[in-house]
């Protein structure tokens, strides 16, 4: 086995996406430690032939994996910066290239999966292509010929200023790791590839200081090459002399394209059952987050923004749409089994919580047929698809759009598996197993308890009982065990959340077949053993109502309703 180990000494990683100059890439893509390690090599006075032969051994190797712990985008900020070269690239130009090198990666990759020898042909014509794409000389100035009033700008007292954006991350654990599993490797190319780590001194922009090493206990990998899944950016046979030849051309000076293979990873697949317990609603998410102009709706419209998501993906989808993915049957009543759920993301839990939605998600069970899975998949392929046919802009990747009418609309990109985002947008701040959940929306209970707020003392004691147990058969219906401790209050338990009278009245068909207004409050729930989630509760569970946050489990007493209630809107869930 081989790892490479790459640590940031600053806490965080500088690297632009390939396909969107305002976006972070994360993780660091295999051809840019590649990259790193090729660069560290050359800058000695005299080249080591066996360093070399090393990374040529390297570079022949499978695409590695990659262990990385998650990591949070900061947000990206215009510098305008002294331009060395007055002839720059335009912006315009820049994003055209981009999006036409990402589409033909796209049909590369679909070529390279039918083995035939037109296939093959194909895939070999599109290659040329890319590399003609990639191209990026003819927007440099000829020397020799720049206009003298250009030259003065050369000069630092008349130096313009160029818009530049410089994209961040910052990962939980500040380092990465790269694993070829079931590589051995020689004793003098381990010593090789060792020296040449320890002279990398940055990976991405110079900014970016890493220090890197050899290990021989890495941690699991959270993704590894995969026929499905994100593509990431790798090396094959003939990267070093490919990386050589592009030196000779730019010189270091001149604008330059880094070459690579286009691998497509996965996340590795984890046994998720451990020695905790799930609802039957859990499963995966896919997730959208909101451009941030659009983040302004407060969680008091999370209904409203399922719906609308829920539309959109119907609207996306083939006739018939399967019960799994509607959730009703051809006669309209509501299907017993668990169904696609449209779930609002609302930032909820810390300090500086304001409630505001963040993105929204759709939730898949992990029990949904496979018809069903399908067909969600599909519809939302179908959407990205024909929005980013219709986009003029075609590096905004906030291509989605939510219609809400006089509110205003909702921009919205999907989340890849491995894009770096707000925590409120992680999927394990919603799914990390835990003891305690709070509600981060009120949940509607599935029946009337009668008045909470008014009646005599024994009515209302009466009221909130019934309340307690609409909890515990809502637990129940989801498969959970009964908790062990239920609090319900109209107030909210951490910060962020909004009262649950702030929520417009939620109304779903009765028995009689006329609507019903179903009573909503806040709630907390304590199991005996730990839950993992995704988990929403009550008759709003697959409209954004009744969506639960995982919390601290380290109270006093599990059992004291008292300590619960004074925590109430004071204790912040971890990360």
């Amino acid at each position: 086995m081989l790892a490479i180990e790459v640590n940031f000494l600053t806490g965080r990683f500088v690297a632009t996406a390939h396909h969107d100059r305002r976006a972070a890439e994360w993780p660091p893509h295999p051809a840019r430690l590649f990259s790193a390690l090729v660069a560290a090599w050359a800058d000695d006075d005299a080249p080591s032939l066996e360093e070399r032969q090393a990374l040529e051994w390297l570079e022949a190797q499978d695409p590695p994996s990659i262990a990385a712990s998650e990591a949070a985008a900061r947000k990206v900020l215009t510098n305008f910066v002294p331009v060395n070269d007055t002839a720059v690239i335009r912006t315009s130009w820049y994003d055209r290239r981009a999006s036409e090198v990402g589409r033909l990666m796209d049909e590369i990759d679909a070529a390279s999966e039918d083995s035939s020898a037109k296939s093959a042909k194909q895939a070999e014509r599109l290659d040329g292509k890319l590399t003609k794409a990639r191209d990026v000389s003819d927007q440099v100035a000829n020397v020799g010929k720049t206009n003298p009033d250009e030259a003065v700008k050369l000069l630092p007292d008349h130096r313009g200023k160029q818009a530049r954006e410089f994209p961040s991350v910052t990962p939980d654990k500040p380092r990465v790791t790269y694993i070829w599993a079931g590589v051995e490797t020689a004793p003098e190319t381990a010593g090789a590839l060792d020296g040449l780590l320890g002279r990398v001194t940055r990976l991405g922009h110079s900014s970016s200081l890493v220090s890197c090493r050899l290990t021989s206990d890495p941690p699991e990998p959270i993704c590894e090459p995969g026929s499905m899944g994100e593509p990431l950016r790798s090396v094959r046979r003939g990267q070093l002399a490919a990386l050589e030849r592009e030196h000779d051309r730019h010189e270091a000076v001149k604008p330059r394209s880094l070459p690579f293979r286009a691998v497509r990873y996965r996340p590795v697949e984890t046994d998720a059952s451990g020695d905790h317990l799930r609802p039957d609603t859990a499963g995966h998410l896919v997730v959208f987050e909101f451009r941030p102009s659009s983040r302004r709706f407060p969680a008091t419209r999370a209904v409203k923004i399922a719906s609308t998501l829920r539309d959109a993906v119907f609207h996306h989808a083939e006739d018939p749409i399967p019960e799994g993915l509607s959730g009703h049957r051809d006669d309209g009543s509501p299907v017993p089994l668990p169904h696609v759920g449209f779930l609002p993301l609302p930032y909820v839990g810390y300090a500086h919580a304001d409630g505001r939605i963040m993105g929204a998600s759709v939730s898949i069970p992990d029990s949904l047929d496979e018809p069903s899975r399908r067909a969600v998949l599909r519809a939302i392929g179908t959407w990205e698809s024909e929005a980013g046919a219709e986009s003029t802009a075609r590096s905004d990747q906030y291509r989605l759009r939510l219609v809400m009418g006089r509110s205003g609309d909702v921009d919205m990109k999907r989340l890849t598996g491995f894009e770096p985002t707000l925590d409120t947008l992680r999927t394990k701040t919603w799914s990390r197993p835990t003891r305690r959940w709070v509600s981060a929306t009120p949940v509607a209970l599935p029946t009337n308890p009668g008045p909470l707020s008014t009646g005599t003392a024994a009515a209302r004691a009466k009221a909130w009982a019934k309340a307690e147990q609409a909890v515990v058969d809502s637990c129940r219906h989801v498969g959970l065990p009964e908790p062990s401790a239920v609090t319900v209050s109209l107030d909210p338990f951490i910060r962020g959340v909004r009262p649950a009278a702030h929520f417009p009245a939620f109304r779903q068909r009765g028995r009689d077949g006329q609507p019903v207004a179903r009573r909503l409050v806040h709630v907390s729930v304590i199991f005996d053993q730990p839950v993992a989630g995704p988990l929403a509760l009550g008759a709003g569970r697959y409209f954004g109502l009744g969506l639960m946050r995982p919390t601290r489990d380290d109270y006093d007493d599990p059992n004291s309703s008292d300590e619960l209630r004074h925590q109430a809107g004071q204790e912040q869930p971890d990360g």
